[in-house]
């Protein structure tokens, strides 16, 4: 008998820790494990007892990228549960500061994490060296993320301004005009990325599960619907049913919990890729026309392609963000202040529901009539993914071996698969 184990202990370029077992025997995978080493991280046991205010800034802690998400679906959840109803000025500053992480998170990925798979690089650090243009636009665009989501949130991560009902603070007239120049500015170096990821060569693979998005009639929404699809299974469901769409169970060789479509019992993927499949036609012009080239149309079933959506979504972000911000320089452009409106303090239960940078979110939130947390569950895209993520790798190895592809090279194009999912391990842990 013949038998090859790869052994990948710590997974390189991707946020948190995981390895992965793959083994194969007489040209039959047997084994593929997706193997998450991440300890429990309890927050939403943190948060028991604690009052409402509290709990957003305790929350945006599970992550330093997506922390203005976990915001924000935080203070839907909770004012679901009040019967808050934010202006439509507080709705655009909270997709600037969701777009915002977009711009951090999808930069840091793409360029530093994904890339140096495609340039023979061992990590990003060479390319300063090769091609340092494109290092340091790929910087300039991360940081304009960082900015944004300052100007916006108060702070780079964790944002502070962000309440229920509103915002504490804006900035002025003239900051969002010269935001919106940097967005505009920042655009041309956008759409090279997508010719760029659009050039790497990727194995032809299909997904094994389904896909999971957000969606809204006539948008490409990240976090004004509260309306969640299954797209191959053509389920739509409101985001206070998620816990009883999505099961979560245990597998022994993670210290994440597994998560499938309830119904089905297939797995699923969400991130850039399905909104991409879900809302394609309601990209920006230039984004979709950047999608057009790069042959990603749905449905677009190539995990790999989840490396292409998030480049389109990086040229839709800026042209989003640069309307929002000449608009919100305009004094009478919204309905409404930002200043955090009125409201009563009442029990209940209730779901928020965002699309994060690396897909949907769910905070799930109950309170009693104090404000007080009684009971918490957040469902992070990564402990979603996690179970699609094992079946893709195993697709993935029985496609390479059956090709009669080397052990070394089946590994790397196993940990390519990896990383083209952006996983934040750290997070899928409850």
């Amino acid at each position: 008998m013949t038998r090859t184990a790869i052994h990948v202990d710590h997974i390189a370029r991707v946020e948190g820790h995981g390895n992965v077992r793959v083994v194969i025997e007489d040209g039959i995978v047997k084994t593929v494990e997706m193997n998450v080493v991440e300890p429990a991280r309890l927050f939403e046991s943190m948060v028991r007892g604690r009052r409402f205010e509290e709990v957003p800034y305790i929350a945006s802690r599970i992550c330093g990228i997506c922390s203005a998400s976990h915001v924000v679906t935080d203070l839907l959840a909770i004012e679901r549960v009040f019967g808050v109803e934010p202006t439509d000025r507080t709705r655009a500053l909270r997709d600037l500061l969701v777009y915002g992480s977009y711009l951090q998170n999808h930069a840091t990925h793409l360029f530093v994490f994904a890339a140096p798979d495609f340039l023979g690089m061992p990590s990003v650090f060479p390319l300063a060296e090769t091609d340092p243009e494109l290092f340091e636009r790929a910087l300039a665009l991360k940081a304009l993320g960082n900015e944004l989501c300052t100007k916006v949130g108060g702070r780079s991560v964790h944002p502070i301004t962000a309440v229920v009902g509103g915002f504490t603070h804006e900035i002025a007239a003239g900051e969002y005009r010269a935001l919106a120049d940097k967005m505009d500015e920042a655009r041309e170096f956008a759409i090279r990325a997508v010719d760029l990821f659009r050039d790497f060569p990727v194995p032809a693979i299909e997904t094994a599960g389904d896909m999971l998005a957000m969606v809204e009639e006539g948008a490409y929404p990240v976090a004004a619907s509260r309306r969640a699809r299954f797209l191959k299974a053509g389920a739509e469901f409101d985001a206070d049913e998620a816990s009883e769409r999505i099961e979560e169970h245990a597998v022994p060789h993670s210290a994440a919990l597994f998560a499938r479509v309830r119904e089905t019992g297939r797995p699923y993927f969400t991130g850039a890729l399905a909104r991409a499949n879900a809302s394609w036609r309601h990209l920006g012009q230039n984004a979709k026309v950047a999608a057009a080239k790069a042959g990603l149309r749905p449905p677009e079933g190539n995990p790999f392609m989840n490396n292409v959506a998030q480049a389109v979504e990086l040229v839709d972000a800026l042209d989003r963000c640069a309307a929002l911000c000449r608009r919100l320089a305009e004094p009478d452009a919204f309905e409404g202040a930002s200043a955090p409106v009125a409201f009563e303090v009442q029990a209940g239960r209730a779901t928020g529901f965002t699309e994060a940078p690396r897909g949907a979110l769910f905070h799930e939130i109950a309170l009693d009539a104090e404000g007080r947390v009684e009971h918490a569950s957040i469902l992070t895209p990564t402990a979603q993914n996690c179970e699609n993520l094992e079946a893709d790798m195993r697709i993935l190895a029985e496609r390479l071996v059956a090709d009669g592809a080397e052990r070394d090279d089946v590994q790397l194009e196993i940990e390519k698969l990896v990383r083209a999912y952006d996983p934040c391990l750290s997070c899928s842990v409850h």
